[in-house]
């Protein structure tokens, strides 16, 4: 038997980048034209579903490695009519996303760092590059997605090596307005507002 004959061995198309990935990435935030001045919420970023759902529809696309110019959609949660817990995971992994591209330690509470964590708006984080840790969620059909939850930050052995150049240490003049942090959950892209997938609490 040739390999033409048995397919037992031919490698699986899953076509995922597997669980616990560390990449570098791109934000891209897909426009939804939602505003809510008085949450910080300006520049047309936010998306708003059916359901009042507030999310930043977020296209992740990684910048280098092995698996460049592979794209990751997850959204980043604002808002819940359903309770608090899309906005805190939106929220965190915002945090992380601060920390990896300006080079802070989670555990950095200096006034510099607590400056790199504030954003004037949302167009702060259009286009920010960080590394994800890609993870394996769920679409709408139930097969799996590629999705990201978490950012690497300086404390991570890996992070200066796939950062390729040291952390870009910031200058600690971020804008002192208190916008409320986007922040992102495991969901799949939404063209239109009132698609499936996203979490139950989200919808």
């Amino acid at each position: 038997m040739g390999s033409w004959n048995d397919f037992n061995d031919a490698q699986s198309n899953t076509n995922l980048i597997p669980k616990g990935t560390l990449a570098k990435v791109r934000l891209t935030i897909r426009p939804g034209g939602f505003d809510d001045a008085a949450q910080g919420w300006t520049g047309g970023y936010a998306t708003r579903g059916s359901t009042g759902a507030v999310y930043l529809n977020g296209e992740f696309t990684v910048t280098e490695g092995p698996y460049a110019r592979r794209k990751i959609f997850t959204l980043i949660g604002l808002y819940s009519p359903k309770g608090p817990d899309w906005t805190n995971m939106g929220r965190s992994l915002v945090r992380g996303m601060l920390n990896s591209a300006r080079g802070i330690s989670d555990k950095d509470m200096s006034a510099e760092a607590q400056a790199a964590r504030r954003i004037s708006g949302f167009a702060d984080l259009d286009g920010i590059e960080f590394i994800a840790r890609i993870d394996i969620g769920t679409d709408a059909s139930g097969d799996d997605k590629n999705e990201i939850r978490s950012a690497v930050t300086p404390d991570h052995r890996d992070y200066a090596q796939i950062m390729g150049t040291a952390p870009l240490q910031f200058s600690g003049n971020a804008p002192q307005q208190n916008a409320a942090a986007p922040t992102s959950s495991s969901n799949p892209p939404a063209a239109n507002p009132g698609a499936p997938g996203r979490p139950s609490w989200a919808q």
